[in-house]
């Protein structure tokens, strides 16, 4: 880490090879099959390891570098959000089916594929707390911290994706 911190070429390269994969995943699961997907993970690394000296705890990386990933997705589905409102870039749909593992049970693949037919309806801060929460896992705690929010700001966002989810389903509730 001391190396990477200093700019060197080699112990960079080093984390970049240790993590892509993660945060080529994580990238893929919070915004789907996507044109600018490589593009976000090469940003998320450059603002990573141009930052480096922020990190105080290097057994953090992967955390940290997991929440560059989170506010590099939810600043660019903002961005996009904005350009469709103003008639600058229609609406695409991605394809939920490839999100999903062929060895996924089908009770989990039949949820995968109704969220990600719903994710493109989300706001961007309900779409990304949603996928950590139902796809990656995350508490709430870890999610707060992933996002830069409140534990109560996450709540709120969970709590609306669920009612846009139930309300999907018919289930009732606001959508």
């Amino acid at each position: 880490m001391v190396a990477a911190r200093a700019g060197e070429r080699w112990a960079q390269e080093a984390l970049f090879r240790r993590h892509a994969r993660m945060v080529n995943g994580l990238a893929y699961r919070l915004l789907g099959r996507d044109d600018e997907l490589d593009d976000l993970v090469q940003d998320a690394f450059v603002a990573a390891l141009g930052s480096l000296e922020r990190l105080q705890d290097p057994a953090a990386f992967k955390s940290w570098l997991g929440s560059i990933v989170v506010r590099t997705v939810h600043k660019r589905l903002r961005h996009r959000s904005m350009l469709t409102r103003l008639g600058l870039r229609r609406g695409q749909t991605g394809d939920p089916d490839l999100a999903l593992s062929r060895q996924a049970p089908p009770e989990l693949a039949a949820e995968l594929s109704v969220l990600y037919a719903a994710l493109e309806r989300f706001p961007a801060d309900v779409r990304v707390a949603t996928v950590l929460h139902r796809v990656e896992g995350m508490n709430v705690a870890e999610i707060a911290e992933r996002m830069g929010v409140s534990a109560s700001t996450v709540k709120r966002r969970l709590a609306d994706g669920q009612r846009r989810l139930s309300a999907l389903r018919g289930e009732g509730g606001e959508g």
